[in-house]
């Protein structure tokens, strides 16, 4: 505080109407001094007319200086203030000054090493009697740890942690738009992966730090080896994908010799071991082969597979058999199909109940997706979900399941639905972003929303689905796990995941009754799941047996024929409410999962 702000307080009036004497202000200020010091902050007074600054609080570690050394004016502070955020914080200082906004502005100062750190700055300006800005006082908070955690964060989002290449996010993106520019200047590019060969065994023998040194090592080459606007990236635990553009598949086979050969006749040195290391290569021809990015990585994964399985240390293009010729062409025909439904919404949900195992009363009801063919008949998922997960489509599908499932939610109220969306959506950021457009400040309705992530799909990223998970919840809905026990999720995967709700995968509740392994699963999940406080589900409960002897495990909810087929046009009854038991005689009838 300055002596005038000092003067002032002594003439204010104590309870009682008592003067203040100066005593009494000097230990209010020396309160506040310390109050100021405990919280990190610093306080500051800038007189806009002689340009001095005051500071007040712990202003060593903020400006990593001594006292002489502290920037005493504006224009000592904008001298220290780093020249990239230089204008971001005139602009917004004089956007304050003409009243138009308040001020709030994070930028970098440099400090006597030279080095610079985030500081996150909030003040308000006052002005004199003619109306011109005066005198600014604020708060200066240091904020770098949380800068660096933003700015980690954002490097995991699109690069390996390991390597420092693109993720499988980011590498999708980059081929998504080559495959574009290939199609748009009729340029032929190959997209190749390549693989490590038995990096199980180097992982057993030697250490998984011996095995993560062969992987960078790996990336390493293939920087070398490759054309610097050839594009690389990590989509696997074991392998690198790369993106060869404006590339003939002659060129390309050349290139994968050059990175076959290196890594025959140069063994990778790690501490006093020296590790013979060989790679199995698989390429795929694009746009000739593949138009989507999915389908491309699928069909080059496909090829260094046939790699391996011709006793590794090859290379082999993607080829199709005139079998699978014909079941690529049908499954053209069907994602054709597929787009059209979507333009003549003869896309659709059934709703099949998931109960209480105690009451038997709806809980919620999930959407399971189904398509009406040209002549108005009902097309079950597993005809046709395939094909366009194959072909990269199951975005499109996904999109209409949301749009569908939030349209009955505002219908109905009282009901909550749950969708499925594929592995490829769940690292997708403009579905999420479509979903906030939908939801934001609606938490009514989304919180009677759950998603479900297949496990197989959340382990494929633990880190990207556990990012994509905590953001569903920010938003307000819940998360199942679906398909639980098909994997191989850890207690730990488990726990990085948050999710609320655990469905057990169909195949452990079948004959439960019966298969003392599937009773010893239930049993060791439902353990797990009372230690981490998620509900759980059981799938695929076709008699009363099965739902008796799964209540008195512990499952919470119960799904299946035995409490209702997916329906389309059935009535949503709204949670709590029971739910109608099927005959026996009507389990043979039309419409399964």
């Amino acid at each position: 505080m300055t002596k005038s702000t000092v003067d002032k307080a002594l003439v204010d009036k104590a309870p009682g109407g008592k003067a203040r004497t100066r005593d009494d202000c000097l230990q209010t200020l020396a309160r506040l001094e310390t109050a100021i010091r405990a919280s990190g902050d610093v306080v500051y007074e800038w007189d806009l007319a002689t340009d001095e600054i005051i500071f007040r609080g712990d202003t060593t570690s903020l400006f990593d200086s001594e006292g002489k050394a502290m920037p005493r004016s504006g224009e000592e502070m904008q001298a220290r203030v780093s020249p990239e955020d230089v204008p971001r914080r005139r602009r917004a200082l004089s956007d304050h000054f003409a009243g138009t906004c308040d001020y709030d502005c994070e930028f970098r100062l440099r400090t006597r090493q030279g080095e610079f750190q985030w500081l996150h700055d909030r003040g308000a300006v006052e002005y004199s009697p003619a109306g011109t800005p005066a005198r600014m006082s604020g708060v200066i908070r240091l904020v770098t740890l949380r800068k660096q955690q933003e700015e980690r964060l954002e490097y995991l989002a699109n690069f390996d942690d390991l390597t420092g290449h693109f993720n499988k996010v980011r590498l999708r993106e980059a081929l998504e738009h080559a495959l574009a520019q290939s199609m748009r200047f009729g340029q032929s590019g190959v997209y190749m992966v390549i693989g490590v060969d038995h990096l199980d065994r180097i992982n057993t023998g030697y250490g998984y730090e011996t095995g993560n040194a062969v992987l960078v090592e790996l990336g390493r080459r293939l920087d070398n080896y490759l054309r610097a606007a050839d594009v690389i990236g990590r989509p696997g635990g074991d392998f690198f994908g790369a993106i060869l553009s404006a590339c003939s598949e002659d060129h390309a086979q050349i290139a994968a010799e050059r990175v076959l050969q290196s890594m025959r006749d140069n063994p990778i040195t790690v501490g006093a071991d020296q590790v013979h290391v060989t790679v199995s290569i698989g390429a795929v021809v694009i746009p000739a082969q593949s138009k989507t990015a999915v389908d491309a990585m699928t069909k080059a994964e496909s090829a260094m597979q046939q790699a391996k399985s011709a006793g590794r240390d090859c290379l082999r293009f993607f080829a199709l058999s005139e079998e699978q010729r014909q079941g690529y062409r049908a499954s053209m025909d069907i994602g054709e199909e597929v787009q059209l439904a979507l333009k003549e919404n003869r896309i659709v949900l059934a709703h099949q109940p998931v109960v209480d195992a105690g009451s038997h009363r709806v809980t919620y009801y999930e959407c399971l997706v189904r398509m009406y063919d040209r002549d108005g008949k009902l097309v079950p998922a597993a005809q046709f979900v395939p094909a366009i997960e194959q072909l990269g489509l199951m975005r499109s599908i996904d999109n209409r399941v949301r749009d569908l499932a939030i349209l009955e939610l505002e219908r109905n109220p009282q009901v909550s639905l749950a969708i499925n969306i594929s592995g490829l959506t769940a690292t997708e950021r403009s579905w999420f972003r479509g979903l906030v457009a939908r939801l934001k400040e609606r938490r009514d309705i989304a919180k009677r929303l759950i998603v479900e992530i297949t496990e197989t799909a959340a382990l494929q990223d633990i880190d990207e689905t556990s990012r994509f998970v905590s953001a569903l919840r920010a938003l307000g809905c819940k998360v199942a796990l679906d398909d639980f026990g098909s994997g191989f999720t850890t207690f730990h995967h488990l726990k990085a995941l948050t999710v609320d709700v655990v469905k057990i995968d169909g195949s452990f509740v079948r004959d439960i009754t019966t298969d003392t392994e599937n009773q010893i699963f239930i049993h060791n999940l439902m353990a797990l799941a009372q230690a981490l406080g998620v509900s759980t589900v059981a799938e695929c409960v076709e008699t009363r047996e099965d739902a008796d002897y799964l209540s008195k495990a512990g499952i919470d909810l119960l799904q299946g024929y035995y409490f209702g087929r997916p329906e389309i046009d059935g009535h949503l009854r709204d949670a709590q409410q029971p739910a109608a038991l099927l005959a026996a005689a009507t389990l043979g009838a039309a419409g399964g999962d």
